[in-house]
């Protein structure tokens, strides 16, 4: 009982409509019902950009801005499919703990070969190898999941469910962990959600220490003329991706943790 009551807290916590800003500028659904595959094929697109964009930069300095956009970005995707995606899976086809279970093994492996890549500098011998190991990995289960895993959760759901699946895959992207820790629990249980929010602040911190890319490929063009007017009054020091503030992360952490004991 206690179990089930800390998970359902903690669902309804990570699922919930959120304040903070995020970086994804993809139709909103409450515009466009967006189906959940739709929205993890875009990520698995911006991941693959962000490799290529790795490989083919001129110089270390653009090669550390991706590899932290690279970084940031499939380590939020990973926990939140394991959050949300996964569970539904699970509840809703029939050989769908085989699936999510199949994922997961994938993922740790993904998991392992980004916590070294996220720490490794652009100069050292490892770094493109390491990348190229990582990505074959993601590669195949990239494919594995978008030809098998994802129609298949999709024929049993109904537009509407698949499109609550996507904005909850969405929201909760904004409270996990943005580094690797391939340690944690990846079940998708209560113990991942709290090692997350956990995990989250201080990543995030860290993050607000790091170089990305200047510009966003997906902004919006309000958000590039406010990009440019920071880049200029922060000599291009500061980076144009939208995190979650610090203090939101804490609030909800604290929220999350308040909602368990009561």
């Amino acid at each position: 009982m206690q179990t089930s009551r800390f998970t359902s807290r903690a669902s309804a916590l990570l699922t919930q409509r959120s304040a903070m800003p995020f970086s994804r500028t993809f139709a909103s659904s409450s515009a466009i019902m967006q189906r959940v595959s739709d929205l993890i094929k875009h990520d698995h697109d911006e991941l693959r950009t962000y490799k290529d964009n790795i490989l083919n930069a001129k110089d270390d300095d653009e090669k550390v801005r991706w590899q932290n956009q690279f970084t940031w970005e499939l380590a939020r995707h990973s926990i939140a499919e394991e959050l949300v995606v996964y569970p539904a899976m699970e509840k809703n086809c029939p050989d769908g703990k085989a699936m999510a279970d199949k994922d997961r093994g994938e993922h740790r492996t993904v998991k392992e070969l980004l916590h070294k890549f996220q720490n490794l500098n652009p100069d050292v011998e490892d770094f493109e190898p390491t990348l190229k190991a990582l990505w074959r990995e993601l590669d195949q289960h990239i494919k594995e999941e978008e030809n098998g895993d994802l129609p298949t959760l999709e024929k049993y759901l109904d537009a509407d469910e698949s499109a609550r699946l996507a904005d909850s895959f969405d929201t909760t992207k904004a409270f996990v962990p943005s580094r690797s820790h391939p340690s944690a629990p990846d079940n998708g249980g209560p113990f991942e959600t709290v090692m997350g929010l956990m995990a989250a602040p201080l990543d995030r911190l860290g993050d607000l220490f790091r170089k990305f890319p200047r510009r966003d490929p997906e902004v919006t063009p309000e958000r590039c003329r406010s990009d440019e007017q920071n880049d200029a009054s922060k000599n291009n020091n500061r980076e144009s991706i939208s995190l979650p503030p610090f203090p939101s992360i804490m609030s909800a952490l604290s929220d999350f943790f308040t909602s368990v004991l009561e």
